[in-house]
């Protein structure tokens, strides 16, 4: 089973966080992220390997020092369509499946990985991690790779739920804290601020000083219990 992993064009990345952080921090917080998640596929056991897929040269040399391989995408058209590229490039090399990741889930560990893949049954099988409000797909694992017909958004775990089981097959969901957690709004990045960690994402926002100053503003204080 391959990992795939969808990154967008960096100057493109968390534009929902656009009113707490700069393009700049925000392209220093998506690459941090897709760090945290590149090292937790390649440190996985069980993987067959990484395929990124993006068109973005800083996200590809990123995505190659983790030894993965870059499926090119000529324009970005959004995280369902580079699914979907990923996974016909898959079909087409007889791939026994794919595991889908986003790149925003810098909690995620091998661990996690590898529990998504020892609960992940005999093809036909679809695995899903829901997101930690329990509306989005945070991971998907899928034998064959288009055994379900995928297409991602804020309340797609659901529509996911009723898609694998049109088609025929019964899902399994495995909830799991470090691949719940998204960061894709202000509280998001609040809630990631009041999790101990130690991942490139919290290094990054401690050195560049966003978290000392998000820590300052009410919500980051009621993240951090302060209210």
């Amino acid at each position: 089973m391959w990992a795939v992993v969808p990154l967008k064009d960096l100057p493109l990345a968390k534009q929902r966080l656009a009113a707490v952080l700069s393009l700049e921090e925000r392209r220093g917080l998506f690459a941090a992220m897709a760090q945290d998640v590149l090292a937790a596929l390649a440190a996985a056991r069980g993987l067959a390997g990484i395929l990124a897929v993006t068109r973005d040269a800083e996200c590809t040399a990123l995505a190659e020092r983790y030894g993965a391989r870059i499926c090119p995408e000529p324009e970005n058209h959004g995280h369902t369509a580079a699914v979907h590229a990923a996974a016909a490039l898959l079909r087409a090399e007889g791939a026994a499946g794919l595991l889908q990741v986003p790149g925003d889930v810098p909690l995620a560990t091998a661990a996690e990985i590898e529990a998504v893949l020892a609960a992940h049954r005999a093809a036909p099988a679809f695995t899903i991690v829901p997101s930690a409000d329990r509306k989005g797909s945070n991971c998907i694992a899928l034998s064959p790779p288009g055994a379900v017909a995928l297409r991602f958004g804020d309340d797609s775990f659901f529509p996911h739920l009723a898609a694998a089981r049109a088609a025929g097959i019964e899902p399994t969901v495995l909830p799991l804290p470090g691949l719940a957690r998204d960061i894709d709004t202000p509280e998001d990045l609040s809630a990631l601020l009041a999790t101990p960690g130690t991942t490139r994402a919290h290094t990054y926002l401690s050195q560049s000083g966003i978290a000392g100053r998000l820590s300052n503003t009410p919500a980051g204080r009621a993240a951090a219990g302060a209210d």
